[in-house]
């Protein structure tokens, strides 16, 4: 008798920690989300529950982010300044990606890539720009060398050409909070005890 309740104990207890467990990933990823961050960071959640392989009265879930470091960024809030004191580099979507990752390009990164260096442009009341000067636009809206090439020679098109603005600089950016990780996991720890009992074998 006492060995078939400990089995529905430990079943039913499995059984509610999995769930609070799935619901917490859920939601979170669902913070993500709503909070117009993407699936790509949603996706990084991630849960599990231990035992692995064997229900146990003592089973514990366990949530957690392969990105810890931006999820602690968009859950606290911060303000993000230059490291040399100057300014931040925002891409603009002239600007595109580069690298197996796709990562963010740099203003350094960028000149290295087209060959060509990229023009400082001061505003007054508004965030100074870095353009690119004799450039064209591709058909991904990506800038571009206005260069042409003809019989192996390369020559300058004189169609096409335009200053495209490729980086916004400004001195600092304000991130918001915009996640509450920790408020999602009290509430699915405050569920547990009827997940548990709703587990229960009748």
């Amino acid at each position: 008798m006492l060995t078939a309740e400990l089995r529905d104990a430990e079943r039913a207890v499995t059984a509610g920690v999995r769930a609070a467990t799935d619901g917490l990933k859920t939601e979170l990823r669902r913070q993500i989300t709503g909070a117009g961050l993407g699936t790509r960071l949603a996706n990084t959640w991630r849960g599990e529950v231990y035992p692995k392989s064997a229900q146990s009265i003592g089973a514990a879930g366990f949530v957690w982010s392969k990105a810890p470091k931006l999820v602690r960024l968009y859950e606290e809030g911060a303000v993000i300044r230059s490291k040399q004191g100057l300014f931040l580099a925002i891409p603009t979507a002239a600007a595109g990606r580069y690298g197996d990752r796709r990562r963010k390009i740099t203003p350094g990164a960028w000149e290295r890539i087209h060959g060509q260096r990229l023009r400082f442009v001061y505003r007054r009341g508004s965030p100074s720009l870095l353009v690119a000067d004799n450039a064209r636009l591709t058909k991904r809206g990506r800038a571009a060398a206005n260069i042409g090439r003809s019989k192996g020679a390369a020559f300058t098109r004189l169609s096409g050409r335009t200053t495209v603005p490729v980086f916004i600089l400004v001195p600092q950016v304000t991130v918001r909070k915009r996640l509450d990780v920790d408020g999602a996991g009290a509430e699915w720890v405050r569920a547990l005890p009827s997940l548990v009992l709703r587990a229960w074998p009748a």
